[in-house]
Protein backbone atom coordinates (compact mmCIF):
# COMPACT_ATOMS: atom_id res chain seq x y z
CA UNK A 1 0.00 0.00 0.00
CA UNK A 2 1.31 3.32 -0.99
CA UNK A 3 -0.27 6.04 1.18
CA UNK A 4 -2.70 5.40 4.37
CA UNK A 5 -5.55 6.97 3.69
CA UNK A 6 -6.46 10.39 5.24
CA UNK A 7 -10.69 10.10 5.10
CA UNK A 8 -11.36 11.47 9.06
CA UNK A 9 -15.33 10.57 8.31
CA UNK A 10 -15.84 9.33 11.96
CA UNK A 11 -17.47 5.87 12.37
CA UNK A 12 -20.53 5.07 14.56
CA UNK A 13 -21.19 1.72 14.13
CA UNK A 14 -19.69 -1.92 12.76
CA UNK A 15 -22.34 -1.68 9.97
CA UNK A 16 -20.40 1.34 8.60
CA UNK A 17 -17.10 -0.87 8.64
CA UNK A 18 -19.88 -3.24 6.61
CA UNK A 19 -20.59 -1.40 4.32
CA UNK A 20 -17.12 0.34 3.65
CA UNK A 21 -16.73 -3.14 1.65
CA UNK A 22 -19.98 -3.43 -0.27
CA UNK A 23 -18.91 -0.12 -1.88
CA UNK A 24 -16.20 -2.34 -3.37
CA UNK A 25 -18.82 -3.60 -5.53
CA UNK A 26 -18.61 -2.92 -8.67
CA UNK A 27 -21.15 -2.44 -11.99
CA UNK A 28 -21.12 -6.05 -13.53
CA UNK A 29 -21.78 -3.72 -16.83
CA UNK A 30 -18.80 -1.73 -16.32
CA UNK A 31 -14.81 -2.61 -17.19
CA UNK A 32 -13.75 -4.38 -14.09
CA UNK A 33 -10.16 -3.51 -13.95
CA UNK A 34 -6.78 -4.87 -12.56
CA UNK A 35 -4.38 -3.51 -10.45
CA UNK A 36 -0.87 -4.79 -10.27
CA UNK A 37 2.17 -4.07 -7.70
CA UNK A 38 5.52 -5.44 -7.30
CA UNK A 39 8.42 -5.13 -4.88
CA UNK A 40 12.02 -5.08 -6.04
CA UNK A 41 15.30 -5.36 -3.87
CA UNK A 42 17.70 -2.39 -4.66
CA UNK A 43 21.25 -2.86 -4.60
CA UNK A 44 25.26 -1.63 -5.59
CA UNK A 45 26.16 -2.78 -8.76
CA UNK A 46 29.44 -2.96 -8.05
CA UNK A 47 29.71 -4.19 -4.37
CA UNK A 48 26.50 -6.36 -4.05
CA UNK A 49 25.17 -4.16 -0.56
CA UNK A 50 22.01 -3.16 -0.29
CA UNK A 51 21.02 0.51 -0.67
CA UNK A 52 20.59 2.43 2.21
CA UNK A 53 18.01 5.11 2.98
CA UNK A 54 20.58 7.82 3.46
CA UNK A 55 24.26 7.75 3.16
CA UNK A 56 27.47 9.50 3.33
CA UNK A 57 27.75 9.33 -0.72
CA UNK A 58 25.78 10.43 -3.86
CA UNK A 59 23.48 7.31 -4.27
CA UNK A 60 20.40 6.08 -1.60
CA UNK A 61 17.05 5.27 -1.71
CA UNK A 62 16.29 9.05 -1.20
CA UNK A 63 18.19 10.08 -4.01
CA UNK A 64 16.64 7.27 -6.37
CA UNK A 65 13.28 8.90 -5.19
CA UNK A 66 14.09 12.29 -5.69
CA UNK A 67 15.53 11.00 -9.39
CA UNK A 68 12.51 9.47 -9.99
CA UNK A 69 10.16 12.47 -8.91
CA UNK A 70 12.05 14.83 -10.98
CA UNK A 71 11.85 12.61 -14.22
CA UNK A 72 8.11 11.25 -13.56
CA UNK A 73 6.64 14.61 -11.65
CA UNK A 74 4.91 12.75 -9.53
CA UNK A 75 3.75 14.25 -5.96
CA UNK A 76 5.81 13.41 -2.95
CA UNK A 77 4.77 10.90 -0.31
CA UNK A 78 6.56 12.29 3.04
CA UNK A 79 6.58 10.61 6.46
CA UNK A 80 6.93 13.32 8.74
CA UNK A 81 10.55 14.75 6.52
CA UNK A 82 11.74 12.18 5.37
CA UNK A 83 10.50 11.16 1.19
CA UNK A 84 9.25 7.64 1.52
CA UNK A 85 7.31 7.56 -1.76
CA UNK A 86 5.63 8.88 -4.88
CA UNK A 87 1.97 8.84 -6.63
CA UNK A 88 0.63 10.27 -9.42
CA UNK A 89 -1.59 13.17 -8.98
CA UNK A 90 -3.69 12.31 -12.04
CA UNK A 91 -4.89 9.17 -10.25
CA UNK A 92 -2.29 6.63 -11.42
CA UNK A 93 -0.24 4.33 -9.80
CA UNK A 94 2.04 5.16 -6.76
CA UNK A 95 5.75 3.98 -5.58
CA UNK A 96 6.31 3.23 -2.21
CA UNK A 97 8.98 1.86 0.10
CA UNK A 98 9.03 -1.70 2.01
CA UNK A 99 10.83 -2.14 5.05
CA UNK A 100 13.99 -2.62 3.92
CA UNK A 101 14.07 -0.91 0.85
CA UNK A 102 12.70 -3.00 -1.08
CA UNK A 103 11.10 -0.66 -4.11
CA UNK A 104 7.16 -1.24 -4.77
CA UNK A 105 4.94 -0.13 -7.91
CA UNK A 106 1.20 0.02 -6.96
CA UNK A 107 -0.03 0.25 -10.15
CA UNK A 108 -2.85 1.66 -11.41
CA UNK A 109 -6.79 0.10 -12.05
CA UNK A 110 -6.24 -0.75 -16.07
CA UNK A 111 -8.60 -2.63 -18.56
CA UNK A 112 -6.34 -5.30 -18.98
CA UNK A 113 -3.27 -6.83 -19.01
CA UNK A 114 -1.76 -5.36 -21.89
CA UNK A 115 -2.02 -2.07 -20.17
CA UNK A 116 -0.11 -3.63 -17.30
CA UNK A 117 2.25 -4.55 -19.98
CA UNK A 118 2.63 -0.68 -21.01
CA UNK A 119 2.57 0.75 -17.42
CA UNK A 120 5.61 -1.88 -16.44
CA UNK A 121 7.59 -1.02 -19.03
CA UNK A 122 7.08 2.64 -17.98
CA UNK A 123 8.00 2.17 -14.37
CA UNK A 124 10.79 -0.17 -15.11
CA UNK A 125 12.37 1.98 -17.92
CA UNK A 126 12.09 5.08 -15.38
CA UNK A 127 13.59 3.65 -12.89
CA UNK A 128 16.63 2.11 -14.29
CA UNK A 129 17.31 5.43 -15.74
CA UNK A 130 17.41 6.74 -12.71
CA UNK A 131 19.39 3.85 -10.67
CA UNK A 132 21.98 2.69 -13.40
CA UNK A 133 23.76 6.41 -13.29
CA UNK A 134 24.11 6.20 -9.25
CA UNK A 135 25.56 2.53 -9.90
CA UNK A 136 22.41 0.62 -8.38
CA UNK A 137 19.67 -2.54 -9.94
CA UNK A 138 17.41 -4.60 -8.63
CA UNK A 139 16.86 -8.25 -7.87
CA UNK A 140 14.40 -9.99 -9.16
CA UNK A 141 14.03 -12.72 -6.66
CA UNK A 142 11.58 -13.45 -4.03
CA UNK A 143 14.18 -13.13 -1.09
CA UNK A 144 17.22 -11.14 -0.57
CA UNK A 145 19.70 -13.63 -1.31
CA UNK A 146 22.56 -12.49 0.86
CA UNK A 147 22.71 -10.12 3.48
CA UNK A 148 21.69 -10.71 6.93
CA UNK A 149 18.86 -9.02 8.72
CA UNK A 150 21.30 -6.74 10.59
CA UNK A 151 23.14 -6.02 7.07
CA UNK A 152 19.57 -4.76 5.88
CA UNK A 153 18.62 -1.10 5.56
CA UNK A 154 15.88 0.39 7.80
CA UNK A 155 13.50 3.11 6.07
CA UNK A 156 12.58 5.39 8.04
CA UNK A 157 8.58 4.86 8.66
CA UNK A 158 6.67 5.45 11.44
CA UNK A 159 4.33 2.78 10.81
CA UNK A 160 7.81 -0.20 9.91
CA UNK A 161 8.94 1.04 13.78
CA UNK A 162 5.82 0.00 15.13
CA UNK A 163 5.59 -3.63 13.21
CA UNK A 164 9.25 -4.21 13.54
CA UNK A 165 8.64 -3.92 17.47
CA UNK A 166 5.68 -5.83 17.87
CA UNK A 167 6.55 -8.88 15.44
CA UNK A 168 9.12 -10.83 17.29
CA UNK A 169 5.94 -11.09 19.87
CA UNK A 170 4.19 -12.93 17.45
CA UNK A 171 5.74 -15.01 15.58
CA UNK A 172 9.51 -16.20 14.63
CA UNK A 173 9.69 -15.11 11.00
CA UNK A 174 7.85 -11.40 10.92
CA UNK A 175 10.96 -9.38 10.77
CA UNK A 176 12.55 -11.51 8.08
CA UNK A 177 9.03 -10.74 6.16
CA UNK A 178 9.34 -7.29 6.46
CA UNK A 179 12.94 -6.69 5.40
CA UNK A 180 14.07 -9.44 3.63
CA UNK A 181 11.19 -10.53 1.23
CA UNK A 182 9.61 -9.41 -2.00
CA UNK A 183 6.48 -10.36 -4.01
CA UNK A 184 4.04 -9.80 -7.18
CA UNK A 185 0.58 -9.30 -6.12
CA UNK A 186 -2.44 -8.72 -8.19
CA UNK A 187 -5.63 -6.33 -7.37
CA UNK A 188 -9.03 -8.09 -8.82
CA UNK A 189 -13.27 -6.59 -8.69
CA UNK A 190 -16.49 -8.45 -7.67
CA UNK A 191 -19.45 -7.46 -8.88
CA UNK A 192 -21.79 -8.86 -5.69
CA UNK A 193 -20.93 -10.06 -2.50
CA UNK A 194 -21.52 -13.39 -4.12
CA UNK A 195 -19.27 -12.90 -6.48
CA UNK A 196 -16.87 -12.05 -4.54
CA UNK A 197 -16.93 -14.90 -2.35
CA UNK A 198 -16.75 -17.06 -5.05
CA UNK A 199 -13.40 -15.41 -6.19
CA UNK A 200 -12.38 -15.59 -2.97
CA UNK A 201 -12.67 -19.15 -1.98
CA UNK A 202 -10.87 -20.01 -5.66
CA UNK A 203 -8.42 -17.49 -4.46
CA UNK A 204 -7.48 -18.82 -1.40
CA UNK A 205 -7.53 -22.49 -3.21
CA UNK A 206 -5.62 -21.36 -5.58
CA UNK A 207 -3.16 -19.80 -3.49
CA UNK A 208 -0.88 -22.60 -2.77
CA UNK A 209 -0.84 -23.18 -6.36
CA UNK A 210 0.80 -19.84 -7.61
CA UNK A 211 3.31 -19.97 -4.99
CA UNK A 212 4.19 -23.37 -6.73
CA UNK A 213 4.69 -21.29 -10.10
CA UNK A 214 6.43 -18.63 -8.94
CA UNK A 215 8.66 -19.76 -6.07
CA UNK A 216 12.13 -18.18 -6.60
CA UNK A 217 13.54 -17.46 -3.41
CA UNK A 218 15.55 -20.62 -2.61
CA UNK A 219 18.89 -18.21 -1.09
CA UNK A 220 19.29 -16.97 2.37
CA UNK A 221 21.96 -15.57 3.86
CA UNK A 222 24.31 -16.17 1.20
CA UNK A 223 23.62 -20.20 0.87
CA UNK A 224 20.56 -22.47 -0.68
CA UNK A 225 17.48 -22.72 2.24
CA UNK A 226 16.81 -25.71 1.43
CA UNK A 227 13.35 -24.54 0.14
CA UNK A 228 12.22 -23.33 -2.98
CA UNK A 229 9.80 -20.03 -1.55
CA UNK A 230 11.60 -18.92 1.31
CA UNK A 231 9.08 -16.14 0.92
CA UNK A 232 6.51 -18.35 1.56
CA UNK A 233 7.68 -20.19 3.94
CA UNK A 234 8.79 -17.54 6.10
CA UNK A 235 5.17 -15.92 6.27
CA UNK A 236 4.14 -19.22 7.87
CA UNK A 237 5.94 -18.07 10.72
CA UNK A 238 5.14 -14.45 10.83
CA UNK A 239 1.93 -13.98 13.07
CA UNK A 240 -1.30 -16.16 12.94
CA UNK A 241 -3.98 -13.61 13.77
CA UNK A 242 -3.69 -11.39 10.45
CA UNK A 243 -1.86 -14.33 7.94
CA UNK A 244 -2.59 -17.45 6.46
CA UNK A 245 -5.63 -19.37 4.39
CA UNK A 246 -8.91 -18.15 6.33
CA UNK A 247 -10.80 -21.39 6.39
CA UNK A 248 -14.18 -19.17 8.01
CA UNK A 249 -13.89 -17.99 3.99
CA UNK A 250 -15.16 -21.49 2.71
CA UNK A 251 -17.84 -21.92 5.82
CA UNK A 252 -21.58 -20.68 4.99
CA UNK A 253 -22.29 -17.44 5.82
CA UNK A 254 -19.28 -16.08 4.56
CA UNK A 255 -19.76 -12.17 3.16
CA UNK A 256 -18.32 -8.60 4.23
CA UNK A 257 -20.30 -9.15 7.49
CA UNK A 258 -17.92 -12.21 8.53
CA UNK A 259 -14.98 -10.80 6.95
CA UNK A 260 -15.44 -7.46 9.43
CA UNK A 261 -15.89 -9.59 11.98
CA UNK A 262 -12.34 -11.37 11.66
CA UNK A 263 -11.00 -8.11 10.94
CA UNK A 264 -11.75 -6.97 13.73
CA UNK A 265 -10.44 -9.78 16.09
CA UNK A 266 -7.07 -9.14 14.49
CA UNK A 267 -4.92 -6.94 17.13
CA UNK A 268 -4.21 -3.18 15.63
CA UNK A 269 -0.15 -1.94 14.98
CA UNK A 270 -1.56 2.30 14.78
CA UNK A 271 -3.91 4.59 15.10
CA UNK A 272 -2.57 7.67 12.59
CA UNK A 273 -3.46 11.55 14.23
CA UNK A 274 -2.23 13.72 11.84
CA UNK A 275 1.47 12.77 11.47
CA UNK A 276 1.48 10.99 13.98
CA UNK A 277 1.34 7.44 14.43
CA UNK A 278 0.69 6.43 17.75
CA UNK A 279 1.73 2.84 18.73
CA UNK A 280 -1.18 0.53 20.01
CA UNK A 281 0.66 -2.72 18.88
CA UNK A 282 -2.14 -5.39 20.04
CA UNK A 283 -4.62 -3.44 20.94
CA UNK A 284 -8.51 -4.06 19.67
CA UNK A 285 -10.01 -2.22 16.98
CA UNK A 286 -13.55 -2.76 18.91
CA UNK A 287 -12.26 -0.32 21.92
CA UNK A 288 -11.23 2.18 19.13
CA UNK A 289 -15.16 1.65 17.35
CA UNK A 290 -16.50 2.61 21.15
CA UNK A 291 -13.65 4.93 22.34
CA UNK A 292 -12.28 2.70 24.81
CA UNK A 293 -8.80 2.48 23.51
CA UNK A 294 -6.41 2.59 26.75
CA UNK A 295 -3.82 3.94 24.85
CA UNK A 296 -5.96 6.93 23.45
CA UNK A 297 -8.65 7.32 25.61
CA UNK A 298 -12.19 8.97 23.97
CA UNK A 299 -10.93 8.68 20.19
CA UNK A 300 -13.02 7.13 17.94
CA UNK A 301 -12.35 5.33 14.86
CA UNK A 302 -12.40 6.95 11.63
CA UNK A 303 -12.93 5.77 7.98
CA UNK A 304 -8.99 5.88 7.39
CA UNK A 305 -8.22 4.13 10.56
CA UNK A 306 -10.93 1.48 9.22
CA UNK A 307 -9.02 1.26 5.66
CA UNK A 308 -5.61 1.60 7.08
CA UNK A 309 -5.91 -1.31 9.42
CA UNK A 310 -7.30 -3.47 6.67
CA UNK A 311 -4.02 -2.63 5.11
CA UNK A 312 -2.31 -4.43 7.85
CA UNK A 313 -4.04 -7.55 7.83
CA UNK A 314 -1.81 -9.82 5.47
CA UNK A 315 -3.63 -13.17 4.53
CA UNK A 316 -2.72 -15.18 1.60
CA UNK A 317 -5.97 -13.26 -0.30
CA UNK A 318 -7.15 -9.60 1.28
CA UNK A 319 -10.69 -8.26 1.19
CA UNK A 320 -10.68 -4.31 0.98
CA UNK A 321 -12.52 -2.82 -1.95
CA UNK A 322 -11.01 -5.51 -3.89
CA UNK A 323 -9.71 -9.01 -3.79
CA UNK A 324 -5.69 -8.67 -3.14
CA UNK A 325 -3.46 -12.21 -4.25
CA UNK A 326 -0.62 -12.23 -2.40
CA UNK A 327 0.97 -15.95 -2.99
CA UNK A 328 3.78 -15.10 -5.50
CA UNK A 329 7.19 -14.59 -5.50
CA UNK A 330 8.53 -11.57 -6.98
CA UNK A 331 10.52 -12.76 -10.35
CA UNK A 332 11.31 -11.02 -13.60
CA UNK A 333 9.27 -8.99 -16.18
CA UNK A 334 7.51 -11.84 -17.55
CA UNK A 335 6.33 -12.74 -13.90
CA UNK A 336 4.74 -9.43 -13.53
CA UNK A 337 2.59 -9.36 -16.16
CA UNK A 338 2.18 -13.61 -15.46
CA UNK A 339 0.03 -13.15 -12.48
CA UNK A 340 -2.39 -10.51 -13.57
CA UNK A 341 -2.99 -12.81 -16.61
CA UNK A 342 -3.79 -15.52 -14.56
CA UNK A 343 -6.28 -14.04 -12.48
CA UNK A 344 -7.39 -11.92 -15.10
CA UNK A 345 -8.58 -15.31 -16.85
CA UNK A 346 -9.69 -16.88 -13.67
CA UNK A 347 -11.61 -14.66 -12.76
CA UNK A 348 -13.45 -12.20 -15.65
CA UNK A 349 -14.77 -15.38 -17.32
CA UNK A 350 -17.61 -16.80 -15.71
CA UNK A 351 -17.03 -20.58 -17.38
CA UNK A 352 -13.14 -20.10 -16.09
CA UNK A 353 -14.33 -18.95 -12.32
CA UNK A 354 -16.29 -21.85 -12.17
CA UNK A 355 -14.47 -24.21 -13.41
CA UNK A 356 -11.94 -23.07 -11.11
CA UNK A 357 -14.27 -23.94 -8.26
CA UNK A 358 -15.12 -27.25 -9.51
CA UNK A 359 -11.59 -27.88 -8.82
CA UNK A 360 -10.89 -26.60 -5.39
CA UNK A 361 -14.16 -26.76 -3.82
CA UNK A 362 -13.89 -30.63 -2.65
CA UNK A 363 -10.57 -29.83 -0.48
CA UNK A 364 -10.91 -29.43 3.25
CA UNK A 365 -9.25 -26.82 5.45
CA UNK A 366 -6.68 -29.22 6.42
CA UNK A 367 -5.96 -30.04 2.52
CA UNK A 368 -5.76 -26.87 2.00
CA UNK A 369 -2.29 -26.16 4.87
CA UNK A 370 -1.24 -28.94 4.17
CA UNK A 371 -0.70 -27.72 0.25
CA UNK A 372 0.39 -24.71 1.78
CA UNK A 373 2.45 -26.22 3.92
CA UNK A 374 3.96 -28.36 1.43
CA UNK A 375 4.53 -25.38 -1.67
CA UNK A 376 7.36 -23.92 -0.38
CA UNK A 377 9.91 -26.77 0.04
CA UNK A 378 8.35 -28.93 -2.77
CA UNK A 379 6.66 -26.58 -5.29
CA UNK A 380 4.89 -28.55 -8.14
CA UNK A 381 5.98 -31.93 -6.85
CA UNK A 382 3.24 -31.25 -3.63
CA UNK A 383 0.10 -32.96 -3.22
CA UNK A 384 -3.50 -32.32 -2.82
CA UNK A 385 -6.81 -34.72 -3.20
CA UNK A 386 -4.64 -37.57 -4.69
CA UNK A 387 -3.07 -34.74 -7.35
CA UNK A 388 -0.19 -32.84 -7.88
CA UNK A 389 0.42 -29.02 -7.58
CA UNK A 390 1.90 -29.15 -11.28
CA UNK A 391 -1.52 -31.51 -12.44
CA UNK A 392 -3.74 -28.87 -10.79
CA UNK A 393 -1.50 -26.06 -12.30
CA UNK A 394 -2.28 -27.13 -15.74
CA UNK A 395 -5.78 -27.25 -15.10
CA UNK A 396 -6.05 -23.66 -13.57
CA UNK A 397 -3.77 -22.42 -16.73
CA UNK A 398 -5.63 -24.37 -19.29
CA UNK A 399 -8.87 -22.29 -17.89
CA UNK A 400 -6.55 -19.27 -17.51
CA UNK A 401 -5.91 -19.27 -21.31
CA UNK A 402 -9.84 -20.02 -22.39
CA UNK A 403 -10.93 -17.13 -20.22
CA UNK A 404 -8.73 -14.68 -21.70
CA UNK A 405 -9.71 -16.23 -25.14
CA UNK A 406 -13.19 -15.37 -24.32
CA UNK A 407 -12.65 -11.70 -22.84
CA UNK A 408 -10.52 -11.44 -26.46
CA UNK A 409 -8.76 -7.98 -25.40
CA UNK A 410 -6.22 -7.52 -28.20
CA UNK A 411 -3.55 -5.07 -28.55
CA UNK A 412 -2.25 -2.73 -31.19
CA UNK A 413 -1.09 -5.62 -32.85
CA UNK A 414 -4.76 -7.99 -32.56
CA UNK A 415 -2.52 -10.23 -29.85
CA UNK A 416 -5.12 -11.31 -27.17
CA UNK A 417 -3.55 -11.62 -23.47
CA UNK A 418 -2.76 -15.65 -23.64
CA UNK A 419 0.82 -14.83 -24.33
CA UNK A 420 1.20 -13.61 -20.86
CA UNK A 421 0.69 -17.00 -19.28
CA UNK A 422 3.65 -18.35 -21.12
CA UNK A 423 6.35 -17.90 -18.65
CA UNK A 424 3.75 -19.90 -16.46
CA UNK A 425 3.09 -22.73 -19.17
CA UNK A 426 6.91 -23.64 -19.51
CA UNK A 427 7.31 -23.81 -15.93
CA UNK A 428 4.23 -26.45 -15.20
CA UNK A 429 6.05 -28.21 -17.95
CA UNK A 430 9.64 -27.81 -16.80
CA UNK A 431 10.72 -26.53 -13.19
CA UNK A 432 10.56 -23.36 -11.70
CA UNK A 433 13.01 -20.42 -11.49
CA UNK A 434 13.98 -21.15 -8.09
CA UNK A 435 14.76 -24.74 -9.11
CA UNK A 436 16.93 -23.26 -12.38
CA UNK A 437 18.67 -21.28 -10.04
CA UNK A 438 19.24 -23.67 -7.50
CA UNK A 439 20.92 -25.99 -10.22
CA UNK A 440 22.94 -22.00 -11.50
CA UNK A 441 24.65 -22.29 -7.60
CA UNK A 442 25.91 -25.80 -7.98
CA UNK A 443 27.31 -25.22 -11.08
CA UNK A 444 28.24 -21.78 -12.74
CA UNK A 445 28.01 -20.04 -10.16
CA UNK A 446 30.10 -22.50 -8.15
CA UNK A 447 28.41 -22.55 -4.67
CA UNK A 448 28.14 -18.65 -4.65
CA UNK A 449 25.28 -16.28 -4.69
CA UNK A 450 27.48 -13.64 -6.21
CA UNK A 451 26.72 -14.67 -9.70
CA UNK A 452 23.17 -13.82 -8.50
CA UNK A 453 23.50 -9.92 -8.46
CA UNK A 454 24.09 -10.16 -12.54
CA UNK A 455 22.16 -13.38 -13.43
CA UNK A 456 18.78 -12.35 -11.37
CA UNK A 457 18.78 -8.29 -12.17
CA UNK A 458 16.09 -7.12 -13.90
Amino acid sequence: MARDITDTTPITSRAALIEWLEAGVKDASADLRIGTEHEKIPFFVATHAPVPYEAGQSASVRVLLEGLRDRLGWLPILDREHLIGLYDGSGGGAISLEPGGQFELSGAPLPDVHATKAELDRHLDALLSVAGPLGVSFLDLGASPKWSRAETPVMPKQRYKIMAAYMPKVGGRGLDMMFRTSTIQVNLDFVSEADMVEKMRVALGAQPIVTALFANSPFLDGKPTGRLSERSFIWRDTDPDRTGMLPFVFEDGMGFERYVDYALDVPMYFVKRGDVYHDVAGASFRDLLNGRLPQLPGEYATLSDWANHLSTIFPEVRLRGYLEMRGADCGPRSHMTALPAFFAGLFYDRVALDGAYQIIREWSAQQRETLRADVPILALDAKIGGRSARDVARGLLSLARAGLIRRARRNADGADETAYLAPLEAIVEGRTLAEARLEAFHGVWKNSVEPAFDDCAL
